[in-house]
Parts: C-alpha cells; sequence; structure tokens
C-alpha cells in the first residue's frame, strides 16, 4: 500500500494512504486524546477533543476522520488547542452529575482522566440549567444513568453496528438530546439482549452492570449456607487487568486463591460442565446427524444470543441446540449430583457464578433453569465485581500464591477452556465428535479454521465418509448474517457456533473496561484468547470425553449423554419473544 508522508509535531511520519491524522499520530508514538471515537463503529468527529490545527485549513480539525495527504503539517498540542480541549470538558461537565468519589468509574473514567491531565477541576463551569434523569433500572442486568452521560454516541454505535439490536440511541435535539430507547421505554421492557457491550464501551459511569457484591458477602456470612464459586474460562483471561498486570495475563491460580480467601466453602471451576456441555452437545448434534433431526444445530451457550434468537428468529428456534449454558450446567449438577454426594439439602446450596458476561444475570433468572426445584445458579457476577469484591476485603492478589480448583467440580480439559474465544464451542464439539464418528484416537486435536477474531468463519471437515460443514459466528451483526441465510434456505452446515459477543466471552460485557486508547489500536480479544488458547496446550487432557470426573459423573449419576436424567437436569427451552 502506498505510504503518504506528512509532518506531526514538526516530526517526519510516513503512513498508508487512507489513514487517518489520529492513526498517523500514533504511528509516530504522539497521542491525541478522543472520546466519542471507536474504530470502526463510531467515527463522528463529534466530541471535538482530538481537534488539531493543519496547515492551512480555517478551522481545528477532528483528527479522528480527517484523511492525511501528501505533506500535510499538523499540529496537535498549541496553546490553542489546549484550551480548545479544556472548554470542551468544561462544557460537558456543566451538565454532568460529578459525583466522583462513589462511581464505579472513579479512576477508570476517560472522562476524568481527561479533566487531570489538562487541569480541568471539579467547578461549575458555565453555572445554569440542569436536565436531571431518573436512574433506569428495569433491566435484570444493568443500570442506565443519564445523568452521567457525555452524549458520546458510543454505546448506540456498538448496540446498532456491532450487535445489529440498535434498542438505545439518541431522542430529541440539542440541549435536550439524551440517549433512550424507543418511546422511552424502560430498557427492560425493550428487545434488549443483555449483551452488555454497550457498557464495555462507555467512557463514564452512565452504564453499569447490576452489582451482586453484597448479596454474595451475605450468603457466605451466613452459617446455614454452603456457598460454592465457579468462575468462567474468560475471567482467568481478564481479571489480572485489574491489578495491572498486561493484556493477555493468565492468572488463573490467583484467581482460584482469591476465592478461597473471599471464604467460599469450595472453589470449582465453569471448565469442568464446559466439558460437560460438549458431552451432551456432541451426542445431540449427532443424534440430529444420524437420525433426521433439524440441522444444523445452533450452540446454546451464549444467552444474549439466545434471547437475540428468540426475539429476532423466533421461527428458527428449532435449531438451537436444548442444551443449558456451562454456567447453568454446573449449576444443576452442584445441586443434584454434587449435593447427593455431600448429604446437602440443594436449598441451603448457593451457587455463584463469575462470568465475563452481563447476560449471564438475565440467564439465572430463564424459566426451565431449575433441576433441584430451585434455581441452578442463585448469582452471576462480571469479572469487574469479582475484582472489586478482592479490593474492598483488602486481599493482595498480586501476592497470592498461584492455587488449583476444588474436586471434583474442578477438573476441566483443554477443551473446557477455549469455551471462551469464538469458535471455542465449535473445536472442543469436534474434538469429541469427530473421535466418537470414527472410532479412532484424534491425534491433531486443533482445529484451526475455526480461530481467529473473525466476525465469521467457515469450514468443511471430512469425517467418517462425510463432509461436516461448520460457521462461527461472532457479534450479533454476522450473527444476523448467517440467520439470514438459514432463514431463507440458502444455508447447507450441519453445525453452527454463535456467541453474542465480537470475539467471544474474553470481549463479553462483564469483562475488564479497557480505555479507548488502547482499544482503538489493539486486539485486545486476540491477546486474551491466546490465554485460552495456551492453557489449553498446556493441559494433559485436551478432550472433554477425557475428563476423569466427567466420565465419574456418567457413571455414577447420569447414565450416558442424552439419556432421560441428563435431559432433565442439563437440558432446557425457549421462548418466542415479542419485539
Amino acid at each position: 500500500m502506498e505510504n503518504i508522508n506528512l509532518k506531526i509535531n514538526g516530526i517526519d511520519v510516513s503512513a498508508p494512504a487512507g489513514s487517518t491524522i489520529l492513526e498517523a499520530a500514533h504511528i509516530a508514538g504522539i497521542r491525541i486524546p478522543t472520546l466519542c471515537f471507536l474504530k470502526d463503529i463510531n467515527e463522528i468527529g463529534a466530541c471535538r477533543m482530538c481537534v488539531v490545527e493543519v496547515k492551512g485549513a480555517r478551522n481545528l480539525t477532528a483528527a479522528c476522520v480527517h484523511p492525511i495527504s501528501e505533506g500535510m503539517e499538523v499540529l496537535t498540542n498549541t496553546p490553542q488547542l489546549l484550551a480548545s480541549r479544556r472548554r470542551t470538558l468544561q462544557l460537558l461537565l456543566s451538565n454532568h452529575e460529578k459525583s466522583c468519589l462513589s462511581c464505579v468509574r472513579s479512576g477508570n473514567c476517560e472522562l476524568q482522566q481527561l479533566c487531570q491531565e489538562l487541569g480541568v477541576a471539579d467547578e461549575d463551569y458555565f453555572a445554569g440549567e440542569r436536565i436531571e434523569y431518573e436512574l433506569d433500572t428495569s433491566a435484570p442486568h444493568m443500570i442506565r444513568d443519564n445523568n452521567k452521560c457525555i452524549l458520546c454516541r458510543r454505546c448506540s454505535a456498538v448496540c446498532e453496528k456491532t450487535q445489529a439490536v440498535g434498542i438505545i440511541g439518541p431522542n430529541n435535539r440539542g440541549f435536550a438530546s439524551y440517549i433512550g430507547t424507543p418511546f422511552d421505554l424502560p430498557l427492560g421492557d425493550t428487545s434488549c439482549v443483555s449483551c452488555g457491550q454497550c457498557i464495555n464501551v462507555c467512557p463514564t459511569g452512565a452504564l453499569r452492570e447490576k452489582d451482586s457484591i453484597d448479596d454474595v458477602l451475605a450468603a457466605i456470612a451466613d452459617p446455614s449456607k454452603h456457598v460454592i464459586v465457579q468462575p468462567a474460562p474468560s475471567v482467568r483471561a481478564a481479571l489480572g487487568e485489574e491489578f495491572g498486570y498486561p493484556i493477555g495475563t493468565d492468572v488463573e491460580g490467583k484467581l482460584a486463591a482469591a476465592l478461597r480467601r473471599i471464604g467460599f466453602d469450595k472453589v470449582f471451576d465453569t471448565d469442568f460442565s464446559a466439558d460437560l456441555t460438549i458431552m451432551e452437545e456432541a451426542n445431540e448434534f449427532l443424534d440430529r446427524v444420524q437420525n433426521g433431526g433439524v440441522l444444523p444445530m445452533m450452540t446454546s451457550c451464549s444467552p444474549g444470543w439466545i434471547k437475540y434468537c428468540e426475539y429476532y428468529y423466533p421461527d428458527q428456534l428449532a435449531h438451537l441446540s436444548s442444551c443449558k449454558s456451562p454456567q447453568q450446567m454446573f449449576g444443576a449438577i452442584a445441586k443434584t449430583y454434587y449435593a447427593e454426594k455431600m448429604g446437602l439439602d440443594p436449598k441451603d446450596i448457593v451457587c455463584v457464578s463469575v462470568m465475563p458476561c452481563t447476560a449471564k444475570k438475565f440467564e439465572i433468572g430463564r424459566d426451565n433453569q431449575s433441576a433441584a426445584g430451585v434455581p441452578d445458579v442463585d448469582i452471576s457476577i462480571t469479572t469487574r465485581e469479582l475484582a472489586r469484591m478482592i479490593k474492598r476485603l483488602g486481599i493482595d492478589f498480586k501476592g497470592l500464591p498461584n492455587e488449583g480448583f476444588d474436586d471434583p467440580l474442578g477438573e476441566s480439559t483443554g477443551a473446557g477452556v477455549i469455551f471462551g474465544a469464538t469458535g471455542g464451542v465449535m473445536e472442543a464439539a469436534l474434538r469429541t465428535a469427530v473421535e466418537t464418528l470414527t472410532g479412532e484416537t484424534l491425534e491433531n486435536v486443533e482445529f484451526t479454521d475455526v480461530r481467529g477474531t473473525q466476525g465469521i468463519k467457515e469450514a468443511v471437515y471430512h469425517v467418517a465418509g462425510m463432509d461436516v460443514k461448520v460457521a462461527v459466528a461472532s457479534g450479533l451483526s454476522n450473527a444476523k448474517i448467517i440467520m439470514d441465510k438459514v432463514r431463507a434456505g440458502e444455508a447447507d452446515y450441519h453445525f453452527i457456533e454463535i456467541m453474542c459477543c465480537p470475539g467471544g466471552c474474553v470481549n463479553g460485557g462483564g469483562q475488564p473496561q479497557v480505555p479507548v486508547d488502547v482499544r482503538n489500536f489493539s486486539d485486545v480479544r486476540a491477546l486474551r484468547a491466546k490465554v485460552l488458547y495456551d492453557n489449553d496446550v498446556n493441559k494433559p487432557l485436551r478432550k472433554s470425553h477425557e475428563n476423569p470426573s466427567i466420565q465419574k459423573l456418567y457413571k455414577e449419576f447420569l447414565g450416558s449423554p442424552g439419556s432421560e436424567k441428563a435431559h432433565h437436569i442439563l437440558h432446557t427451552s425457549y421462548v418466542e419473544r415479542m419485539i
């Protein structure tokens, strides 16, 4: 690709043709502040934080959208520019609730950081009318606080473009503008799928998950309760970021140690039930292939995706696997098999999940998720909530030793851990399905065609005399492409994996929030996914059906995959939802 030569702050810079001033500055190691900009998602030049001076231009230029040209000369930090940015921040603060001490984003707020950098104090700038909004707490997973919104529109852009839902966006005009829903409905009364991607991209505390930390601590303090915990695969790939570790650091050992010190009676692992999910899902897939069942079969691990399908493709629900998600399977086994083994009343077990996902808060309240007559999972918290809990209790995370999970519900294979990356469920299922179909040992267990952070991946595998066609999609806008093909009868796949969040659970709506300066120029999803694939390689067992605890579970309790008992405990149903 042809390069363009220009000067930024007197420095010679060469950048690919088509680059923006912002991108060229990044190449030169020069940071230009932004607020509204999200690469490929929200490129609107609206917030005016990134304005620069371009020689020959009459007005200040938004660096995030202005293309570079040969010989261009750019200045990024003149007194005029610094004054302009300060004035922009002062205007934002004039209609912003400045309760920073109690805000969940304090210390990790992009607005706060820019104010500190530019010397904008907590004062009443442009005193006058302020609009006050009521909190929207109607959704099961999140709270909307427009008093802290800066109208950057990142949330509405990701909801529309990335997730193909578009349930939030700007209403009214001018000073009366606010981010709302159609007809000002409470969010809980809309077709929001609870994915939390809007929370991930919000630069302030205007959007946040519902906090369940106090509920967890109250359960632990209750001597009549046996409180167990299950962290999802992706949590170990991201939790360290909350404690200063680089993106892409595996903190599995410290995760287990921290959970033990919080006071849980048992520290288990959702990887165990990911292996269990594969046993049931692979069996269901083979049954559909061999006995003329509905194809393509689609995975059911992602509750945001399931809710999206129920709302937008209710006529296609027969394609969904009836398997519960690993979170729910774990709770179901904990309150049946584990309760029986330990002589515990299921009503006295409190099952807590730590998830990269805000939609899990919705999932625990779904119908047909109570195998023992009580909810399979009682409380679901996000990776961010766990980090806050660790800090609240004064646990020195970096100083913790590396510890393991408890048996038997803490034993897992490499197939279980890769569930957190897009393509991971497909690869794990193929490892078991191929060995079952061929009756031979699969030596090369890595199905690399379904790996990577691309939105849609397709592959064909020749297995036992037949071509198995698979597809993988992450991000609901990509799911929509696949689903439209299925609805039109144009998809000849056998098996489809869909994850609600782009890149899979590693980029879930409950994961640590990454500053836009990093998000725009680093592949956070790939860095976190590498943790899971490295973990997989280092596991002694890499196929779900080789997990000895899973084998024992079927031998002692469930019988066989797909048995009547397994179906009662581990499978679920879906509903058509009205938009």
